[in-house]
């Protein structure tokens, strides 16, 4: 249920879920284990009691993080089997869920319990979502939720592969889709961003929806992001 991705960090699988037009999307979490045994999990995906125990086995869950806006759909199931836990807000999802009850705001800045362990950039100024992008240290991950993905030629039918091809969405490597290129309103602000990510030495790169990349993770950011630093 839990697979290893590095040191101190786990992933798992979800289901599909769906989203506008009908377009269907994987899911995939990711456990970060800190120095504390406190866990970070990001990006929940559906919660159940296996799942839960595979998580309990690590340690004591501590922070919920959603990174973007979009990955909210399970967010009331954890925070109802983890009622202690921080749930942190990146832009935007406050607003779109009152519902839920934030410990604070994701939105670049150090968390005290992440100290050392876990930095955070927030990718701004796209009119989609704002994304708060992770770099765990002890793995050398960059973890990325939509800015990011990569389906295979046949994951979409009909009109919706069609869709899917124009949008970047099913080359050989995970890519910035057209639709978040376009939908930059201030491409300086996030350019600045980028750059901060680019200079994390990244060996690997977690992504929510598409195959992760095992190696040389740097370089592989630079060439996904060259669109917008040489724009």
């Amino acid at each position: 249920m839990l697979k290893e991705f590095g040191p101190e960090i786990w992933i798992a699988e979800g289901p599909t879920v769906r989203a506008a037009a009908g377009f269907h999307y994987p899911t995939r979490m990711a456990i970060i284990r800190l120095s504390s045994e406190g866990l970070v999990v990001w990006s929940p995906v559906a919660f159940s009691p296996e799942l839960g125990s595979a998580v309990d086995a690590l340690g004591t869950v501590r922070y919920i993080v959603p990174p973007n806006s979009l990955h909210d759909t399970f967010l009331a199931e954890w925070q109802q089997a983890y009622p202690d836990a921080e749930i942190l807000a990146p832009p935007g999802l406050r607003k779109k869920r009152p519902d839920l009850v934030f410990a604070g705001e994701l939105a670049g800045i150090t968390v005290p319990g992440w100290q050392a362990e876990i930095d955070v950039v927030v990718v701004p100024g796209n009119r989609i979502t704002s994304e708060a992008v992770l770099f765990h240290r002890a793995s050398g991950t960059a973890i990325f939720a939509d800015l990011l993905q990569q389906f295979s030629p046949g994951w979409f039918k009909g009109w919706r592969a069609l869709v899917a091809r124009l949008d970047l969405m099913t080359r050989q490597m995970p890519s910035v889709p057209r639709k978040f290129r376009l939908a930059f309103t201030n491409r300086d602000a996030a350019r600045f961003a980028v750059r901060q990510i680019l200079d994390w030495p990244s060996k690997r790169v977690l992504i929510a929806h598409g195959t992760p990349v095992s190696e040389n993770g740097q370089a592989f950011l630079r060439d996904a992001f060259r669109w917008l630093i040489k724009s």
